[in-house]
């Protein structure tokens, strides 16, 4: 059996106002998620849910999680190449379909990486690629959900090598 980690968070509901859960309009979806040690994140519903669209939804932070998950191991990945990345920008996309009953589901999330190297050594797409693969099968995240996630790399940018 491998490593264990635990993780925790506390998530406190601040929206009860006066009249609590009296009716579904009655109150705000607002809340908060505390980890010891790090500043709060504000939390609500999607909007479409009677959210705060100022503040962050579970949605979201589900799809970031994924982004980042496959980030911190393509840049590990990337180290072990030797490959010198220089920049990381990713804009994922989640798709959740919701049902008349008001369930649903993620059916996917797209991550669309934005990667520069410098150019130290020939780099191409299909390094990448393998890279990001590497990481898609690594991240405990991405291993974690019931629904395809999807890499769909922006084309290499390379940054001129300043050969110190």
């Amino acid at each position: 059996m491998g490593i264990l980690h635990t993780y925790g968070a506390t998530v406190r509901w601040t929206g009860a106002g006066e009249a609590g859960t009296s009716s579904y309009t009655a109150y705000s979806r607002d809340h908060e998620i505390h980890a010891e040690g790090r500043p709060p994140l504000l939390g609500s519903s999607d909007p479409a849910f009677r959210g705060d669209p100022e503040r962050w939804n579970p949605e979201q932070l589900l799809v970031a999680a994924l982004a980042q998950c496959h980030m911190l191991w393509f840049l590990h990945l990337a180290a072990r190449a030797g490959v010198v990345v220089v920049g990381y920008v990713d804009e994922p996309v989640g798709t959740m379909r919701v049902e008349a009953a008001g369930a649903g589901q993620f059916t996917t999330v797209v991550l669309r990486p934005r990667v520069t190297v410098r150019a130290t050594r020939p780099v191409d797409d299909a390094e990448l690629a393998a890279l990001h693969r590497g990481a898609g099968e690594h991240c405990f995240i991405s291993r974690s959900v019931n629904f395809p996630v999807r890499t769909e790399p922006v084309p290499l940018a390379v940054e001129p090598s300043v050969l110190r």
